[in-house]
């Protein structure tokens, strides 16, 4: 890269007044701060996306309603779903970022005591790691399936069809390996919440003593609320009259 072509950048980047986000993210602190956030606002996803789901133990007519009415906007749906992908495809890159940083900045005998200690097999941040990267495989195949129907040994609807919302998601949770691995996805998805909701407010800054073990308290509980609820759907949906 030339000289010339890293002053453009930088002088693009400071006409568009992001200099102070390209220096917040050359931090470990900084990296950590913005995946908090990320994280945050991707819990509020889950539960608009929960709450829409839910409406499928209501019957077809209403689930069919909410999801017309959802993609009629389209141009509103366009813009959420890339400021949604762009918080995902965020929170993932500050995930492995801050992972290596974290496994570069240990020593040798620093993970020797970390993974001794008793009762512990692995670490927050490997199980932190892990069950995103199990999250991560979850949300490609839910987009594959119900997003592009993209899969060829599951019979699709037309999005034409009225019925089509409906329908399509039981024949998608009726497929035997989508049942299985939506279950186990959204099973480690609560895993990854109980742990990740409060630790996200500590990557803020927001982890007073004094506050802690209540925003840890409804971590855990955000986490069963969450898993829950789209596991009866993944369980129960499937024998739903289509």
């Amino acid at each position: 890269m030339t000289d010339s072509t890293t002053q453009s950048q930088a002088g693009l980047i400071d006409q568009v007044g992001l200099r102070w986000f390209f220096r917040l993210l050359s931090s470990s602190i900084g990296q950590k701060f913005v995946m908090g956030v990320t994280g945050l606002l991707l819990c509020g996803f889950l539960v608009a996306h929960l709450a829409g789901n839910l409406l499928l133990f209501a019957g077809a007519k209403p689930f069919n309603e909410y999801a017309h009415a959802l993609h009629a906007q389209w141009e509103l749906l366009a813009v959420a779903e890339a400021g949604l992908l762009l918080l995902f495809v965020a929170h993932v890159y500050l995930a492995v970022a801050t992972s290596i940083g974290n496994n570069q900045a240990r020593t040798g005998q620093y993970v020797m005591k970390q993974t001794k200690v008793p009762g512990r097999i692995i670490g927050a941040n490997s199980w932190m790691f892990a069950s995103g990267a199990v999250v991560l495989a979850f949300v490609i195949l839910h987009l594959i399936d119900l997003r592009f129907g993209l899969r060829g040994d599951v019979k699709y609807l037309a999005e034409s069809d009225p019925e089509a919302p409906f329908k399509n998601t039981v024949a998608v949770l009726n497929n035997p390996i989508s049942r299985l691995v939506y279950f186990i996805g959204v099973v480690v998805l609560g895993a990854h919440l109980s742990h990740g909701f409060a630790s996200a407010f500590q990557s803020i800054g927001l982890n007073h003593p004094k506050y802690m073990p209540l925003i840890k308290l409804i971590g855990k509980i955000f986490a069963v609320v969450i898993a829950v609820g789209f596991a009866s759907i993944v369980v129960i949906v499937p024998g739903l009259k289509r």
